[in-house]
């Protein structure tokens, strides 16, 4: 039910006279214009624009790539980045804009020259690369549209370093518990980093929710795959270690996003491993099994939202409208 909806039930059921019930309405909030709403327009359109002038460049070098001569390639790149750093430095209202372009630009240098001067090195150490570069730039514009991204070249470069090193195979077992170990710990970092990195005024935290949900979404993938091999690999108990430790801290700082996701995460792999352990050897219809599985997700879901809830609420009975 939407807070529309429940307005006019609230409305109806208290039996609310209509002084009552515009000021019910405007406690409510839902009367009056979203704040800064044409800011938050001019963010998106300028993140936009930078995103497709960044992409367009550089798809549009790939198109003509036998036309263009080496030097020309480079040039178009360079030049650029060179354009969205001065413009990020001479108008701070770009400074978001301008530095997404230069990130994008960055990496497209970045892959031009390896392509160009093949080295030999892996994939992981191009994002590596270009995340290590990018940090100065994305500190100094201190804005989520450049830290945002950021984080997405650093969650390939952590996926494709555990894919190396792990024999190039995303198959989890006993003898790359190291590497995914050290993958784990690495998202991990890149959520606390996230966390303790200085906000951005009156934007809402996207690149740590992104660092949080990848994160989450990375670590359950390579859990999860451990548990439905031939034989339980150690991933499995590691992961839910990690996700319990995780839902400790975010329980402490009452984080309801990372609340939802780590809750949600960690019921989805108990609920995985109780299965795969009830389904074990059994023959026939697991109709009765499965059932039950539904009720225990049930259950777990149930029990999950109202501790959350109950960790997040404001204490007080602040949800409570006067008469």
């Amino acid at each position: 039910m939407s807070l529309h909806e429940q307005l006019y039930r609230w409305t109806a059921e208290q039996g609310l006279d209509d002084t009552r019930a515009r000021r019910l309405w405007a406690l409510s909030g839902l009367d009056q214009a979203p704040p800064d709403a044409l800011g938050r327009l001019r963010l998106g359109a300028a993140g936009l624009a930078a995103g497709l002038l960044g992409l367009g460049t550089m798809m549009w070098v790939a198109a003509n790539w036998g036309e263009l001569p080496r030097s020309t390639r480079f040039l178009l790149l360079q030049g650029l980045l060179a354009a969205a750093l001065l413009g990020a430095w001479a108008r701070p209202a770009w400074r978001g804009a301008a530095g997404l372009l230069a990130l994008l630009s960055l990496g497209g240098l970045l892959a031009l020259f390896g392509q160009t001067y093949p080295t030999g090195a892996d994939a992981w150490q191009l994002f590596a690369l270009w995340a290590t570069l990018a940090l100065p730039l994305s500190w100094g514009a201190r804005s989520e549209l450049v830290w945002t991204p950021w984080v997405l070249v650093v969650v390939t470069g952590i996926s494709l370093w555990t894919h190396t090193h792990a024999g190039f195979q995303w198959q989890a077992t006993a003898a790359t518990l190291g590497v995914h170990a050290c993958g784990f710990l690495a998202f991990a970092l890149l959520g606390a980093g996230m966390a303790l990195k200085p906000p951005t005024p009156g934007v809402q935290p996207w690149a740590w929710r992104a660092a949080v949900l990848l994160g989450v979404v990375a670590l359950s993938a390579t859990a999860l795959g451990s548990l439905i091999a031939s034989d339980v690999q150690p991933q499995y108990p590691l992961g839910l270690l990690v996700l319990a430790g995780g839902l400790a801290a975010a329980w402490y700082w009452r984080e309801v996003y990372a609340l939802s996701a780590l809750a949600l995460a960690l019921d989805t792999l108990l609920l995985a491993g109780l299965g795969r352990l009830m389904l074990k050897g059994q023959h026939g219809e697991p109709l009765g099994t499965m059932l039950l599985l539904g009720l225990v997700a049930a259950g777990l879901l149930t029990v999950s939202v109202q501790l959350i809830l109950r960790r997040t609420r404001p204490q007080g009975g602040a949800g409570e409208v006067a008469p």
